[in-house]
């Protein structure tokens, strides 16, 4: 006897459940100029690599015993292939109660986590969804207290694998808090918004009026950090996700992925021994340095947004895959204020749990200074950066290519582990800035002076003699004064080195772990 009649209808079930929250609703949502979320999922997978789980779950309607309508969960998981790796993800399906939590069936979400868990491959999540809705307490009968069920599993995760999240529309309630408790995270602009509630409960609470892309559009939250890169439109979206994956391994228990490269090793740029202004006053666009120096176009820049006196992303040199830092004297002159240096802590973090090499381009003023820097606890941020670099344990690269002053100056330098530091000869540093120095060091003695500003100039003439970094390299405070065209080679060499050493540290991290 054939059970072909009950695998017909599997397959009819499974055809009703792809039709989400039928024709009417999904053309409302492309009207939006929004994608489906089965759309989605066929941008960001391999071909013919999806998987769904739970397909039929949902709400049936039946007619003794046969089924006539499946209404589905507005939650679709599954696996499937990003550049031939397998992932997780879940994603939620707007055209079915725009989300809202009273139209899930089970805990899909949680299933998937599990899932991503035990299996050990990256999980992604593309939220398009409002959290929690009043319509729940009428189903269950009751109200309830809310226990955070789930948030252990999620933290667990972020030990193990790499997630990442796309907020792909309107997010409010848990799924906001689901946007930051990854490792990588977008929007898509003119699309996207991020709230921890949305506008009529913000006008019910406050009396405010306010549309939800004034609340948490990309204005609000790409700047504010709290969402780390901006998509054009989700095609983008899918593109940057399946980019930031390439340089990761699919957890901690593994390498991440070398690929192989046509860019040679002892490539070695002429425009190198210009991108510095000799005139110290003058800024530089230090992403040329990168481009220069990095695998050709390998450059995925995390944050641009946020925290623009640091640059920060992912790289490759040789093929292998890197963290890249580097100071911006385009912005507050490179120095670090409080956001500059919480982005630096997500990079060395996302770094250390995934066994990548950090290089950093350094070319530090040193910590920003002024009353709003000291109002925004720029000594507590300062601090928490110091303590993160000391603690860090990865493969660690210096270029050198300006200044390096103060405190902040000194975090270019680590102590302990594989370090290598190399400098270029537009080098200058200190405890302190000659200029702003000599009016401390020298008060009296300028004071005194009969020309006052002739004393001061004359004093900070002779401080600027002294300060060539070949009198630091004859003392050997400075190991290793470059050729600036010289970097890519001496960076892949420190890499091959990095990566014999880089299965020592395999497993997860000893220490409190990742923050969002």
């Amino acid at each position: 006897m054939s059970w072909k009649d009950d695998v017909d209808e599997l397959a009819r079930q499974t055809e009703l459940a792809r039709q989400m929250g039928g024709k009417d609703s999904v053309a409302f949502h492309h009207s939006r100029g929004k994608l489906t979320i089965r759309e989605r999922v066929d941008l960001l997978a391999d071909a013919g690599s999806f998987y769904e789980i739970g397909p039929l779950a949902g709400t049936a309607t039946w007619e003794g015993d046969q089924v006539r309508g499946l209404k589905p969960s507005n939650t679709i998981i599954g696996t499937c292939r990003i550049n031939d790796r397998k992932v997780a993800f879940s994603g939620g399906d707007f055209t079915i109660r725009g989300g809202a939590a009273d139209a899930t069936i089970g805990n899909k979400s949680q299933f998937i986590e599990n899932l991503a868990n035990d299996a050990r491959i990256p999980y992604i999540r593309l939220l398009d969804a409002t959290g929690g809705s009043v319509k729940t307490f009428e189903q269950m009968g009751r109200t309830y207290l809310p226990t955070g069920i789930g948030s252990q599993l999620a933290i667990e995760l972020m030990q193990t694998v790499p997630v990442v999240s796309a907020v792909l529309g309107s997010v409010a309630g848990l799924p906001a808090v689901q946007s930051c408790l990854c490792h990588f995270n977008l929007m898509v602009k003119g699309a996207s918004q991020v709230f921890v509630a949305g506008p009529k409960v913000v006008e019910q609470a406050t009396g405010q009026e306010i549309s939800k892309e004034d609340l948490g559009d990309e204005r609000i939250q790409v700047k504010n950090g709290v969402i780390m890169n901006l998509a054009e439109d989700e095609p983008d979206a899918m593109h940057q996700i399946r980019r930031f994956l390439s340089y990761l391994p699919a957890n901690v228990y593994e390498l991440p992925p070398r690929i192989a490269t046509d860019d040679e090793a002892d490539r070695r740029e002429e425009s190198l021994l210009s991108v510095v202004p000799r005139d110290r006053r003058k800024i530089y666009e230090p992403r040329n340095i990168l481009n220069a120096v990095l695998d050709k176009d390998s450059f995925f820049e995390i944050g641009p947004y946020y925290g623009k006196a640091r640059v920060t992303g992912l790289a490759r040199l040789g093929g292998m895959p890197c963290g890249v830092m580097a100071n911006n004297p385009k912005f507050n002159g490179g120095s670090m204020d409080g956001a500059a240096g919480e982005k630096t802590i997500r990079l060395i973090e996302l770094c250390d749990m995934f066994h990548l090499p950090l290089v950093y381009f350094a070319d530090e003023p040193g910590f920003s200074v002024g009353p709003a820097q000291e109002k925004a606890g720029i000594v507590r941020a300062g601090a928490r950066v110091v303590a993160a670099t000391h603690n860090s344990r990865f493969p660690y690269a210096c270029i050198v290519v300006r200044q390096l002053y103060g405190v902040a100056g000194g975090l270019h330098f680590r102590e302990k582990g594989l370090y290598r530091r190399y400098v270029w000869p537009s080098t200058h540093g200190g405890s302190m800035h000659i200029e702003g120095g000599t009016a401390i060091a020298y008060k009296r003695e300028i004071e005194s002076a009969d020309d006052p500003e002739r004393k001061r100039q004359e004093i900070e003439d002779k401080l600027q003699a002294i300060s060539s970094p070949f009198r630091n390299a004859h003392a050997f405070g400075i190991e290793n004064m470059i050729d600036p065209r010289d970097t890519r080679p001496l960076l892949i060499d420190f890499m091959e080195d990095a990566w014999r050493l880089l299965p020592e540290s395999l497993g997860p991290h000893p220490g409190p772990g990742y923050r969002p």
